[in-house]
């Protein structure tokens, strides 16, 4: 009886001790799928990233060809439904370049820049001491305007012209303009220089001597065509600068103001493509100087 009982006792510890390492082993099992699945995702996702980004530069490739002009059908393709690009293309000569503005302290450039920061909302005292200050760092001496700023502490101004858009935010005065969403949207420092009538936001129409909101509105409808967007397949031929003063319905002495301050077709380019691969989005942005055969490539980056 004893030898029964002490036989079961062994048996009943065996089992259990099988049932131990049978959960054991299944836990090891579970982990090691749970891991070679974690894995998978990981390539998986690392692939998708890949072929986003390889669509995204697909897309600014393309754009690049000398044939290629805003709104080109080709600015939009793929290899298959979920590896897809989407290039526009839109003139920098649009934006307001900050170095030209104050190269030579010219009154019309400055109060072109004036205007603008007052249809953002700029208050008036504050506009004097923003573009004070701005002529204050890229001047090389040390004299301080009246509400310009020099050497003060560590406050330290490049004395030279901005190298980048985002240097503004190192400027004294501008830290309130420059954190704010999309402040940059309107400036560069790339451009060739005088306003591209082709390309100018609505602000910067209305920053121009003469404008007002009504022909501004009238303009950017016939500019735009019937999606009401630039750079696509329906906007107005414009060309000539001829084209656009007609446009806007200025008599030519009246178009003589404006032209000190814009210009027409700007060389300089600014391409944004968008590549996708199933749920993955990347995106590319490249300024670009798109004159003759050889594209020049300013800056790029990956937004």
């Amino acid at each position: 009886m004893k030898r029964r009982s002490y036989q079961k006792k062994n048996a009943g510890a065996a089992l259990m001790l099988s049932l131990w390492a049978l959960f054991v082993l299944s836990a090891m099992v579970m982990s090691w799928a749970l891991n070679i699945d974690a894995r998978l995702a990981l390539n998986g996702n690392a692939s998708r990233i890949m072929e986003a980004e390889a669509m995204a530069c697909s897309g600014s490739e393309i754009a690049l060809h000398p044939a290629v002009q805003p709104g080109s059908p080709v600015l939009r393709g793929g290899i298959s439904r979920t590896q897809t690009y989407e290039a526009r293309i839109t003139g920098e000569g649009g934006r307001l370049n900050l170095n030209w503005l104050v190269a030579g302290e010219n009154p019309g450039r400055l109060e072109l820049l004036r205007k603008y920061l007052e249809t953002q909302r700029v208050d008036l005292n504050e506009r004097d001491h923003m573009i004070d200050c701005l002529l204050d760092w890229v001047d090389p001496d040390n004299l301080v305007r009246l509400n310009g700023a020099e050497i003060d502490g560590d406050y330290r101004p490049a004395n030279t012209l901005l190298a980048r858009v985002d240097d503004l935010k190192r400027v004294r005065g501008w830290e309130e303009f420059t954190a704010r969403p999309d402040w940059s949207a309107d400036f560069t420092v790339n451009s060739t220089g005088p306003i591209d009538l082709a390309w100018a936001s609505r602000e910067m129409l209305l920053a121009l001597p003469g404008m007002t909101e009504p022909l501004v509105d009238q303009f950017l409808m016939q500019r735009r065509g019937p999606d009401g967007l630039d750079g696509t397949e329906d906007d107005a031929a414009f060309k000539s600068i001829e084209d656009v003063r007609v446009a806007l319905g200025f008599s030519t002495e009246q178009f003589k103001q404006l032209a000190p301050l814009v210009g027409f077709n700007d060389q300089v380019i600014r391409v944004v493509s968008i590549g996708r691969s199933s749920d993955v989005t990347r995106v590319v942005q490249m300024v670009v100087r798109k004159s003759g055969n050889v594209p020049q490539l300013i800056t790029w980056k990956e937004l």
